[in-house]
């Protein structure tokens, strides 16, 4: 069974940084792309980073190139993002999801499993 957690969310002064890490469980990580995507309230989700071992690919929203940087550690079997220079915004909640092609896409509709979420806060 495919298991994804996430953690590392929280609140964060704007122009701060966090670390989310997102537990992989379930499946052969090499094998798979994991993506990260963000929802705030009313919002649809969104894309926001993506890596492929199997592929060697990453990919980023346009929002976030230069300022965040995905990671991973296959030992680990985790994958995590590393957000710097956050600006303030509306509360949202970061989501990793994985897809079995191994390919990376920002769409959400590409992805079949994910983690509960782990919500961020960034304040002014």
């Amino acid at each position: 069974e495919v298991k994804l957690v996430e953690s590392g969310g929280g609140w964060v002064q704007a122009g701060g940084s966090l670390r989310l890490s997102c537990a992989a469980s379930g499946f052969t990580f090499d094998e798979y792309a994991i993506a990260w995507f963000r929802q705030a309230p009313g919002k649809e989700r969104e894309g926001v980073s993506c890596f492929s071992s199997s592929k060697g690919t990453i990919q980023y929203a346009d929002s976030v190139k230069g300022r965040f940087t995905i990671s991973s550690d296959h030992a680990q079997h985790t994958v995590y993002l590393q957000m710097t220079s956050l600006p303030p915004e509306d509360p949202a909640v970061y989501y990793c999801a994985s897809r079995w092609s191994g390919w990376c896409r920002l769409s959400p509709t590409a992805f079949g499993s994910w983690g509960p979420g782990t919500p961020v806060t960034v304040s002014s």
